[in-house]
């Protein structure tokens, strides 16, 4: 007996598609009126959220077509009981399920600086040698992620481990949505493995941190940092051999003495574009400590920052006696750390994004 998928519904009522497109209505109102451009911060603001309801709207309205295809193709089907006109309603209902989970994915990514790039922190935690090889396959596992999603990623700051690793870096991320979905990294990950720098060949736990903080123009928000406010420090470059950043006396580290907030920059060959850099590092530093400072939480903005240690991570990579990699957030589990540690996250990524959420205890 043939059996027809179900009929897809209309989404608009869903997702309150008529409410979005009378937002937009009211947006091209205001671009159209007399001295929208006079004020250029907020008119781009304007124009940043237009171009964000439209691509949403033509996403849903091309759904809606699909689905009507669909609806149409099993009247077509029921009234002549054909296989192949089955096999292909099968087909276009599994594309339309794509289309439709990738739409609600990108709704998730709505946020104020979803859009935005970032910058992100690489922390080693107490453990000497142990952490600090961790916090540099953490930084290859990020870095190789970007460069899976097309994303440009710029190693801004690299301060080497003692014996092996580093101590700390932190990289900028430029591409649509980088944010959006690198916050999904931040905070505490955990590794367990039989240490390699052990002569005993004991198994060994190893922290690292991960901090994201999105790119903010200055006409985004209204932080104003005084040049009295700062000490800027210049210093040669302490990267690995050349193989992370240059090793000139080019070097700029900035200190914001209200804050103490420290930030530094040693990718580029000037000075000038070094502080640049720096600057910017700071602007979203000061921004996610202003959040911090409104909502307690602030974990939407960069994360909570918690002590590197037991009972606050994220995620643990479980190297041996078996191997595993398990969300400590969403449940989601992964047998092939192999593949996760070379940047294959989106299987953790997107749950977090969507919401799934499962108070899970870390066995290990």
């Amino acid at each position: 007996m043939t059996t027809w998928p179900a009929e897809s519904p209309p989404f608009g009522g869903l997702f309150d598609l008529d409410s979005k497109r009378e937002e937009l209505q009211e947006l091209d109102a205001r671009i159209a009126a007399p001295g929208f451009w006079d004020d250029p911060s907020g008119s781009q603001d304007i124009l940043k959220k237009r171009t964000v309801i439209e691509k949403l709207l033509q996403s849903w309205d091309s759904l809606n077509r699909q689905a009507d295809d669909v609806r149409v193709m099993i009247e077509l089907g029921e009234e002549s009981s054909d296989e192949d006109t089955l096999t292909e309603v099968h087909q276009m209902n599994e594309r339309l399920k794509s289309g439709v989970e990738e739409a609600e994915f990108q709704r998730m990514l709505s946020g104020t600086h979803d859009r935005n790039g970032c910058f992100v922190s690489v922390n080693s935690g107490a453990g000497g040698t142990e952490s600090q090889d961790w916090a540099n396959m953490l930084l290859r596992m990020l870095l190789r992620y970007c460069e899976k999603k097309g994303w440009k990623a710029v190693i801004t700051d690299y301060q080497d481990g003692e014996e092996a690793g580093l101590k700390s870096a932190t990289f900028s991320v430029s591409g649509e949505f980088a944010y959006g979905h690198l916050k999904a990294e931040a905070g505490v990950h955990r590794l367990v493995r039989l240490s390699p720098f052990d002569s005993n060949n004991r198994r060994h736990t190893s922290f690292a941190s991960v901090f994201v903080f999105p790119e903010i123009e200055e006409e985004d928000i209204d932080i104003r940092i005084a040049d009295s406010d700062l000490r800027v420090d210049t210093y040669r470059s302490s990267g690995s051999g050349g193989q992370h950043v240059n090793t000139t006396d080019s070097a700029v580290r900035i200190t914001h003495l209200p804050t103490n907030i420290v930030v530094a920059c040693q990718s580029e060959r000037s000075q000038i574009l070094n502080r640049a850099t720096a600057m910017k590092v700071l602007r979203a530093k000061l921004y996610e400590k202003e959040m911090e400072e409104r909502n307690a939480k602030a974990s939407e903005i960069a994360g909570e920052k918690r002590e590197i240690g037991w009972g606050s991570q994220i995620r643990s990579y479980v190297l041996h006696p078996y191997k595993m990699v398990k969300d400590l957030r969403t449940g989601v589990e992964s047998g092939n750390p192999d593949s996760v540690l070379d940047g294959a996250l989106d299987d953790f990524v997107i749950p977090f994004l969507m919401g799934v959420r499962r108070d899970v205890k870390d066995e290990d």
